[in-house]
């Protein structure tokens, strides 16, 4: 009798493992059936974008069940074990565009990318040849800060004292009593990113960065050149304001170094704009016209460079001044009433025929 008692025991505890294992089976399939359904796009057809914020500072888990209250996933503890097995975690804070026809994975692969969020900064493009005062209003425009404490800032010598270490383009030369404004010729040419809200020293180091990386390709040249670092950036902003062209900018440039060495004074007009113009917008006309007004700047009035940069130099006005084109000539002038061509002359009578031809 004992022996059919243990066979029974035997075939019930057979049976009741038989049914665990089915029972963890079915509820096995049941939750890998639920657990793919909750990870498909809660919509098939919603292309709606909608706006989802992440927080600074929050977890993977709350971000997840976010996603489900905003009608972004059907379970959000499902999207999270998701994100678990997948790695997907490492959530940025932003703001992302988002579809509800959009499933877990991707979401989660968005999320995990902090280039994928909405930018909340400004954009602002100096340009080749932008004065100071007029960078200082185009970042006004779209910030907190004004060009008031921009141009303050940039007149500040001890500040500026303070990055020399770190921005060694930034020399005692610049301080010149006569100079503008110190940082004119130093705010690189370039597409920057702002915050709405920041400070006039965020904004300013930001470009000094890439003033920075400009002169870094160029300190090899810098230092061999029998210019100092001022004086390179002054006579780049001078042919910048010549020409747009890289090859007339070689060329120009050789021309003016061929006039210091000679001892002849630069006599470029673009020193008069600089120089007259203050306040009221530049009119190259009035530089042409001009040529006795009195300011350190005058570079027909004032041998050698003027005190400073008389706008911001590209790179390609600062390689020509680097590398200018070796000539014989000391005159040049451009055709502004026609296509911009740029005519070079050895002497004065040859000059002055060139602009009896091309400008009267």
């Amino acid at each position: 009798m004992a022996k059919k008692h243990k066979k029974k025991r035997h075939l019930r505890i057979g049976r009741l493992l038989l049914f665990l294992v089915i029972l963890l089976g079915l509820v096995y399939l049941g939750f890998n059936a639920y657990y793919r359904y909750s990870l498909k796009a809660v919509s098939s057809t919603a292309a709606e974008t909608q706006e989802f914020t992440v927080a600074d500072g929050s977890s993977a888990k709350s971000v997840c069940q976010q996603l489900e209250d905003e009608g972004l996933v059907r379970d959000g503890n499902m999207t999270y074990l998701y994100a678990r097995i997948n790695e997907l975690t490492d959530i940025k804070a932003g703001t992302y565009e988002l579809q509800a026809s959009m499933d877990s994975a991707e979401i989660l692969t968005l999320l995990n990318d902090a280039t994928a969020a909405l930018s909340s900064d400004v954009k602002v493009t100096i340009v080749e040849g932008d004065w100071a005062k007029h960078v200082a209003e185009k970042i006004a425009a779209v910030t907190n800060v004004t060009a008031d404490e921009l141009l303050a800032l940039w007149n500040d010598q001890t500040y500026l004292e303070s990055l020399m270490d770190t921005y060694p383009f930034l020399t005692e030369e610049m301080f010149d009593d006569n100079v503008r404004i110190y940082l004119e010729g130093y705010l690189a040419p370039n597409t920057y990113f702002f915050h709405p809200e920041t400070t006039a020293e965020e904004v300013t180091e930001k470009i000094l960065d890439q003033t920075l990386a400009v002169y870094n390709e160029y300190a090899d040249q810098i230092a061999a050149s029998s210019l100092s670092i001022h004086q390179i950036y002054t006579l780049a902003s001078i042919v910048q304001y010549e020409s747009g062209k890289l090859e007339d900018m070689e060329m120009i440039a050789g021309v003016f170094y061929n006039r210091l060495a000679a001892g002849m004074p630069l006599e470029s007009s673009v020193t008069v704009c600089y120089a007259i113009d203050v306040e009221k917008d530049d009119d190259w006309m009035n530089c042409e016209v001009n040529s006795d007004y009195d300011s350190p700047y005058n570079t027909y009035l004032y041998g050698g460079l003027p005190p400073g940069p008389i706008e911001n130099p590209g790179v390609d006005a600062l390689y020509a001044v680097l590398n200018p084109t070796a000539s014989s000539y000391y005159y040049f002038m451009a055709d502004v009433n026609g296509d911009g061509t740029v005519y070079y002359a050895e002497t004065i009578e040859e000059h002055n025929a060139n602009v009896a031809k091309y400008l009267q």
